[in-house]
């Protein structure tokens, strides 16, 4: 599976243990940046790693900024994207099973390092449920990008 990850200048660390954490599970990853500390505009790298997801070049995503508010926001910006900004498992295993979200926003000074590795093992492992109930919600959803 081919993973887009993108953040900004306040998630760097955290990115970079994630980009880690995935490849040594055998994840191939595609960085969007950003690459240094330097204060930078996460819709920049946030946009970015949507637009790989949303074009199929990537299945999933991840973003990244210190709380993971706007790379959410940014994320679900892009058509086809439906991005959860997760802090907790049950989210994480939810958002997968009910809302089959194919991208996911952490906040570098909300959950810590073991925490944001567990929530991202869980999301990338839980599959969609396929439920009628579940998919018929996520086709009303989308239908608002029309």
């Amino acid at each position: 599976m081919k993973i887009a990850i993108g953040c900004d200048h306040g998630a760097l660390d955290l990115k970079n243990q994630v980009v880690g954490h995935l490849e040594a599970k055998g994840y191939e990853v595609k960085d969007f940046g950003t690459y240094t500390a330097a204060s930078c505009d996460y819709p920049d790298f946030a946009g970015a790693a949507a637009k790989a997801v949303a074009s199929g070049e990537c299945e999933k995503g991840i973003v990244l900024c210190t709380t993971g508010i706007g790379v959410s926001v940014t994320a679900n910006k892009v058509k086809g994207v439906r991005c959860a900004l997760l802090s907790d498992l049950m989210t994480a295993k939810l958002t997968r099973e009910h809302n089959d979200t194919n991208m996911m926003a952490l906040g570098a000074g909300v959950v810590g390092p073991k925490l944001a590795l567990e929530i991202v093992d869980m999301w990338l492992t839980t599959a969609f449920s396929h439920d009628e109930r579940h998919q018929r919600r996520i086709d009303k959803m989308m239908a608002y990008e029309a």
